[in-house]
């Protein structure tokens, strides 16, 4: 730990700590004992003793954790490391990051948003020493050596890290480290590779066969047959697997899966829980289909099913090392699939009740969900999400959220992809960081929710999708540093993914201007624009637009009522026109990036009304309308324009004629303005990925 001048090379220390290992194993033990410790604090340049009375004192652990491998940690030690972190804000107490997605350098970035490193920081510098960025670079730089070199993702490794902790770590003098522990293992087979260009097939199927259709009644499998009619999925390339039936709805049937006269892009599978093992070994056996889906729940939620249900697992697994690679298997516990681009869909639900209006023009997101009621629900709420693909995972028997991910992630015409995650497979958590990092690095966004936030919430998750919840905390920092945007909730999930699907090509910054013609929401943009970890920024208005404004402001003889700044009061006896011509006023400063502007639609000078018996005419139909005039400034602006609708059931029709012609609209100014800032804070960072990465 002293500075990099001084400290033998990292190759060294990791072969010592092979060594350390091996006599280690040799001895029976999976821990280094005292003497070892001693040996192995050494080979950092520091010594196993006591620091400095007052001196800062950190924590710096290395972590082999069940979702994402190896996991380096660094932040407060001692007595602070032991307070809860939830007396500190987000990235304060500690932060956490990926090995496998990180350098020394990129670690000590996060590193000095810790109270710990500010602490250290404000310690160098009134004693009049340099800061300790240096030596904090070389030892995280030798603890990723470490954990690169003895990780499971290292086919070499003979051993592999569970847990490295130092703790009460200082830097006042000579390096020291008061407590020390060191536990390894045996590498831990995984699971075989997916054949994932096998997803193209479910997604795009020329052939779909069904199991599970009734011929006289209207169960999962025949509502299913009815959706994919329905969707314009030709009965000619649909096939129904059921003995004794010759046709149902005017599709064809066959005896068997050894019937068919060609192999299956898709099988659709309906039946019972209990008949799913038999039909799988048939499926594997006949090597009849390409993808499946397994719509059946049961398969591993509950303590009886758990133990056939990863049987099963084991059995699809082992067909991957056959020749072709198998079929890929999407769910069990699965809703099914809406693929625009497919011509399909083969959700349960009848479409009756879940219509899919196209909202946009093109579709260019993805919606992927472990739960499907979560995307039902989204979907049912925001029809301007407005997806090309929907896929509902379940319980991941086969394919993950790291296989889907990596699959999208390289997958053009996709700009946004927002998921739902209840918890990860063994080790998928990285595989998904890693399609994160390789989905931001295309130019793509992901928005990530993941539920069981709670002990409480984490214990209704494996009754759902038979999935182990995992820590928030890590779960957060990790995806936040491959460059994912995660939302703490279900409406800002909606938030999120909504506002980064409008504004993706757009340019983004961190001046905000805010327009309103209420008093209270120009002030309510302004207090709304910091997260817990980012902030943007009011911009100064230049001279040319404040006269600009004023200008405007004086042609309806409003300038004696507004003073211009940023946030501007515009008045309520502001039209529609007097709307946009201060946005364009605002949007055209150089020294503004984006606009939150409140439209005002309770205002009587703005026609907001489908229909007005006050004033016949002056209502949505009017040219002159915000409805009609924003649409065209917010498509050739390169800024972000947020507009606010706030205002009753009255204004539904006023926000959903913005929305439909692309104008980001949010019903409440606060919650617009934290949208913008959240997705600023996620550009920004992305744009740094992807400049560190060139």
């Amino acid at each position: 730990m002293n500075d990099r001048t001084t400290i033998s090379p990292g190759d060294a220390l990791n072969a010592a700590t092979g060594d350390l290992f091996r006599q280690a194993a040799a001895d029976g033990r999976d821990a280094l004992n005292a003497d070892e410790l001693q040996r192995f604090v050494a080979s950092f340049g520091a010594a196993l003793a006591e620091g400095v009375p007052g001196g800062v004192d950190l924590r710096i652990a290395l972590e082999n954790t069940r979702e994402f491998g190896m996991i380096l940690t660094a932040g407060a030690g001692g007595l602070d490391g032991a307070l809860d972190r939830a007396n500190f804000r987000k990235d304060r107490a500690a932060v956490s990051a990926s090995v496998d997605l990180t350098d020394a350098a990129d670690f000590l970035r996060l590193f000095r948003r810790t109270v710990a490193y500010q602490k250290m920081a404000a310690l160098a510098q009134r004693d009049g020493r340099r800061a300790p960025d240096p030596v904090l670079e070389f030892c995280f730089g030798l603890m990723l050596g470490l954990g690169r070199e003895f990780s499971a993702q290292n086919p070499q490794a003979g051993f592999v890290i569970r847990y490295i902790e130092l703790d009460q770590v200082q830097f006042a003098k000579k390096p020291t480290v008061g407590v020390a522990r060191v536990e390894f293992g045996k590498p831990v087979a995984g699971r075989l590779p997916r054949p994932l260009h096998k997803i193209d097939k479910l997604i795009h199927p020329q052939s779909i066969g069904i199991v599970g259709v009734s011929a006289s009644g209207m169960n999962f499998g025949r509502i299913i047959l009815k959706n994919l009619m329905g969707s314009g999925y030709a009965k000619d390339r649909l096939t129904i697997i059921r003995p004794g039936e010759t046709e149902i709805d005017g599709v064809r049937c066959v005896e068997s899966l050894r019937a068919l006269p060609a192999k299956l892009d898709l099988l659709i599978v309906a039946v019972p829980n209990d008949a799913v093992y038999a039909l799988v070994d048939e499926i594997i056996e006949s090597d009849a289909v390409e993808s499946v889906m397994l719509i059946p729940g049961g398969l591993g939620e509950t303590a009886k099913s758990r133990e056939p249900a990863a049987a099963l697992a084991a059995k699809i697994n082992a067909a991957h090392a056959n020749p072709g690679g198998g079929p890929v298997f999407l769910g069990a516990n699965c809703l099914g699939v809406v693929s625009h681009p497919g011509g399909y869909d083969s959700w349960f639900i009848p479409l009756e009740r879940l219509p899919k209006p196209q909202k946009k023009a093109q579709r260019n997101s993805v919606m992927l969900s472990q739960s499907g009621a979560f995307m039902i629900t989204r979907i049912s709420q925001n029809p301007w999400l407005d997806p090309a693909y929907m896929l509902a995972l379940g319980n991941q028997t086969d394919l993950t959220h790291g296989d889907m991910l990596n699959f999208f992630a390289e997958r053009e015409g996709i700009d946004t992809l927002g998921i739902y995650i209840e918890g990860f497979k063994d080790g998928d958590g990285l595989d998904f960081a890693r399609a994160v990092r390789k989905a931001v690095l295309n130019g793509k966004q992901v928005v990530v929710y993941k539920s069981g936030r709670t002990d409480a919430g984490a214990g209704g998750v494996m009754g759902h999708t038979a999935s182990i919840a995992g820590d928030p905390v890590l779960f957060e920092a990790v995806l936040r540093q491959a460059g994912a945007i995660v939302a703490e909730d279900f409406n800002t999930f909606d938030d999120l993914f909504y506002i980064a699907g409008a504004l993706h090509g757009k340019k983004v910054g961190k001046r905000l201007g805010a327009i309103s013609g209420a008093g209270f929401e120009a002030v309510g943009i302004a207090d709304s624009i910091a997260t817990e970890t980012f902030s943007l920024e009011m911009g100064a208005l230049e001279a040319a637009t404040v006269e600009r404004v004023q200008s405007i402001l004086a042609a309806k003889r409003l300038d004696a009522l507004v003073e211009v700044r940023n946030p501007i009061d515009i008045n309520p006896g502001a039209d529609d026109g007097v709307h946009l011509q201060i946005t364009e006023a605002f949007l055209d400063d150089p020294d503004i990036d984006a606009v939150v502007v409140g439209l005002d639609p309770t205002a009587p000078s703005i026609r907001g009304l489908e229909t007005s018996k006050l004033r016949p005419g002056y209502d949505l139909s009017d040219p002159q309308g915000t409805v009609h005039i924003y649409p065209p400034l917010a498509a050739r602006s390169d800024k972000p324009v947020i507009g606010i609708v706030d205002g009753g059931s009255l204004y539904d029709a006023m926000a959903a004629k913005l929305m439909d012609q692309g104008v980001c609209v949010f019903r409440n100014s606060g919650r617009g303005t934290k949208a913008l800032a959240r997705y600023v804070e996620a550009r920004v960072e992305a744009d740094a990925i992807r400049e560190r990465n060139k």
